[in-house]
């Protein structure tokens, strides 16, 4: 995954404009705290999912250490 839950919303919009909508969806503000601590763990997996489906990232696409 490209997207990690350390990640700020900000920094991940910044980044990546096409998140912003699921950020909206999930009420999750565009704010520079790490994702992780913005979002419950139960909902948190499945919005890195979403994310990183928006990106076209998967745990296939990325290597360890890279």
């Amino acid at each position: 995954m490209v997207i990690q839950s350390n990640m700020s919303p900000a920094a991940i919009v910044d980044a990546w404009e096409d998140t912003e909508p699921v950020f909206v969806k999930y009420g999750v503000p565009i704010t520079e705290e790490k994702l992780e601590s913005l979002v419950g763990s139960e909902r948190l997996s499945e919005i890195l999912h979403e994310l990183n489906a928006v990106v076209g990232s998967s745990g296939a696409t990325c290597v360890e250490g890279g």
